[in-house]
């Protein structure tokens, strides 16, 4: 049986944001018209109280600019243990730093999966926490995001990466 999904939707510079979460934690971030939209999202709960605080704090905390706050609880409720591996490792790239989908292949043990760890950053449900747009091409350019590249682009920047 699946746990009960919350979702509240936040303001940002990017948009709205729709946070989902457990009793545990959250379990997505989604920026509005993101691919991959999760399928159950009929069935989530509209819920504008204090489980998401954590949350709202870090996103004001870190589109303030004035530093990374600290992390919400996180409860991934979703994917493959190669997925969630490599949601693991993205966790590890610092703020202001990009990393290949090779290396994070490498960082992972599975040097010949680029395409799939590609695959698995694609699927992040909780974009931005767990920070899948720090992940470029090997040759710099900024290849996919899930919440669209122009985004991409301006985290990075906010982030001081590019």
């Amino acid at each position: 049986m699946n746990p009960a999904l919350f979702f509240t939707e936040v303001a940002s510079p990017l948009g709205t944001i729709s946070l989902t979460a457990t009793d545990h934690g959250i379990s997505g971030l989604y920026f509005e018209g993101q691919k991959h939209w999760p399928t159950d999202s009929a069935t989530w709960q509209r819920d504008d109280g204090p489980r998401f605080d954590a949350a709202r704090a870090w996103l004001n905390v870190y589109f303030s600019g004035k530093g990374w706050g600290v992390l919400p609880p996180l409860d991934l409720v979703t994917g493959t243990v190669f997925q969630r591996k490599v949601w693991q490792a993205l966790k590890g790239i610092p703020k202001g730093q990009t990393l290949t989908y090779g290396q994070i292949a490498e960082q992972i043990g599975a040097p010949n999966a680029v395409r799939a760890v590609g695959a698995a950053i694609g699927r992040n449900p909780i974009s931005l926490i767990i920070p899948c747009h720090r992940v470029i091409g090997s040759t710099g350019l900024l290849t996919g995001y899930a919440g669209g590249v122009d985004r991409k682009r301006w985290l990075l920047e906010h982030e001081g990466a590019l």
